[in-house]
C-alpha cells in the first residue's frame, strides 16, 4: 500500500493551483469544462459522464 500526496489551492473564481508528488499543475474551469496544465481537457456532459481530451505528448528531439 502506497500513499499518495494531493493538495489543491484555490487562487482565483475559476483557477485551482494542484500540487502532488508528481509535480505542479493549473486547473482552470469555466462553466462545464475543465482544463488541467498537465493532464488536458475534461467536459462534464452531466449524470455521471464526462468526456477527456488528452494533452498531445511533445517529443524531446535532440
Amino acid at each position: 500500500m502506497g500513499f499518495n500526496f494531493r493538495k489543491s489551492i484555490k487562487i482565483g473564481k475559476n483557477l485551482k493551483l494542484n500540487i502532488s508528488k508528481s509535480g505542479v499543475s493549473t486547473s482552470v474551469k469555466i462553466g462545464n469544462i475543465t482544463h488541467n496544465s498537465k493532464r488536458g481537457t475534461t467536459i462534464n456532459l452531466g449524470n455521471g459522464l464526462s468526456y477527456k481530451v488528452e494533452n498531445s505528448k511533445k517529443k524531446n528531439t535532440k
